[in-house]
């Protein structure tokens, strides 16, 4: 059995991969611009890979004795995303920056737990956590490419 701060870290990850999900259908859904046709299919892409990554991380809070968050409001709670009704409305540039800055909520998140896990000699969850911040890493360099910016944002 894992201590409380593991399994509440891990049940944090899942609530912000949860609201992250639900987030990026909304971009997906009213994502509008030049670019609509990319976008709005690669906003699918991050969705699906980002199913991926919370499944993972659900199942691992599992094995460890947790049990995962696994309602909307459980994740509005407990996630480090911030639910964001009105970014729907944004134009396809503050769209993106918005997903943006939600991947960088997320990598910060996933370097805290590499860390945490590290520290408890973890192998398997750093592997799982080191996976996913790859991933996030290179989608916030693509997509701050994509706006033309440096990875920093500027």
């Amino acid at each position: 059995m894992a201590t409380e701060s593991v399994t509440s870290y891990l049940n944090n990850l899942v609530a912000t991969q949860g609201l992250f999900y639900i987030k990026l259908h909304q971009a997906h859904w009213y994502i509008k611009g030049p670019a609509f046709f990319e976008l709005h299919e690669k906003l699918e892409e991050y969705y699906d890979e980002l199913t991926e990554h919370f499944d993972a991380t659900a199942e691992r809070l599992l094995q460890l004795g947790g049990e995962p968050y696994s309602t909307l409001k459980e994740f509005i709670d407990h996630s480090t995303i911030k639910e964001a009704p009105g970014e729907k409305h944004l134009g396809e540039e503050d769209m993106i920056e918005s997903v943006v800055h939600d991947f960088e909520t997320l990598r910060d998140d996933l370097s805290k737990g590499i860390d945490m896990f590290d520290e408890a000699n973890d192998d398997v969850t750093v592997d799982i956590l080191t996976e996913q911040k790859t991933y996030v890493d290179q989608t916030i360099w693509m997509l701050w490419a994509f706006l033309g910016k440096n990875v920093l944002g500027e």
